[in-house]
């Protein structure tokens, strides 16, 4: 079966006045590349995801394409929207739905589902972002894809956390390798920049993929998954890097308002991902990028 994608625009959504004001945070996302709502579900609803994150990755990881390496004992795995119970609350939650309506406008294409998960021994990544940023960005300032992190664990200081360069989702980088990794000589300023997070189960954060971030060193050992959901623009194209299915009867059992937004496969049987969007430069952490 083909691709399945609506043209209906905001059929089904909550009115205008009882959406969540978001204000603030597309005012913090613009200026800082990152904002968040602090406890958007419950620690049980994020127990279960975990569950069905950590099933998905020990299936996937013996599969050949079937995750990726994001550095040493860091693997990114991409899942269909069966895989995750919750994946209804998660795509209808007002608080994601109103930043993917203000920031990308109401034709908004959920593009990808997926997760990263470092493990003790992970290490520094090199400075990146997560693709090359697009004329929309570095010429008229346009956020055009959105990435909503929800992390499966209390964040703590020896879980790797997530570091970010504050406001640097605005730089061009045409002229970094890859387009994506800024060369060594430019790392003093994102470290100047640099903040690491905390997040607690329930958290979810809604970032510019542009902006300037990595993953920093594991000793833990417990293991640090974190759902993505990918939301584009229309136009952005980074559904070409994805390939997210559904059975026809999960498909027909969605709300209209949900599958005017997904763009997946209509398929008869799930077929396992294999990964197409592999960041070549973090394979071999912070050594392996980022010039001289």
């Amino acid at each position: 079966m083909g691709t399945a994608r609506s043209s209906l625009h905001r059929s089904g959504h909550e009115p205008a006045q009882d959406r969540p004001l978001v204000a603030p945070h597309v005012e913090e996302l613009y200026r800082d590349g990152i904002t968040a709502m602090q406890g958007a579900f419950s620690r049980e609803w994020v127990e279960r995801m975990r569950e069905d994150v950590m099933t998905a990755f020990w299936d996937a990881i013996q599969r050949p394409g079937g995750s990726v390496g994001r550095g040493p004992r860091r693997w990114y795995v991409e899942i269909h929207p069966e895989q995750l119970a919750g994946f209804l609350d998660l795509v209808t939650h007002p608080w994601i739905v109103a930043m993917c309506e203000e920031v990308l406008g109401p034709d908004y294409e959920i593009v990808e589902l997926g997760f990263d998960t470092p493990f003790q021994g992970a290490q520094r990544q090199p400075w990146h972002r997560d693709f090359p940023s697009p004329p929309e960005s570095y010429e008229q300032r346009r956020i055009t894809s959105l990435a909503f992190n929800l992390t499966g664990v209390d964040v703590t200081s020896d879980m790797g956390p997530f570091e970010i360069a504050l406001g640097t989702h605005w730089d061009d980088g045409r002229d970094w390798p890859h387009q994506m990794f800024p060369g060594r000589e430019l790392w003093p300023r994102y470290q100047e920049r640099g903040v690491k997070k905390y997040p607690k189960m329930g958290d979810v954060s809604c970032r510019s993929a542009l902006t300037v971030h990595r993953g920093t060193p594991h000793p833990s050992p417990i293991a640090r998954p974190v759902l993505v959901l990918g939301v584009d623009a229309p136009g952005a194209g980074h559904s070409a890097l994805h390939d997210p299915m559904v059975t026809p009867d999960y498909y027909a059992a969605l709300p209209q308002k949900v599958r005017e937004h997904l763009v997946c496969r209509v398929v008869d049987q799930l077929q396992p991902i294999i990964q197409k969007h592999d960041i070549e430069g973090l394979v071999m952490g912070d050594e392996g990028m980022g010039g001289s």
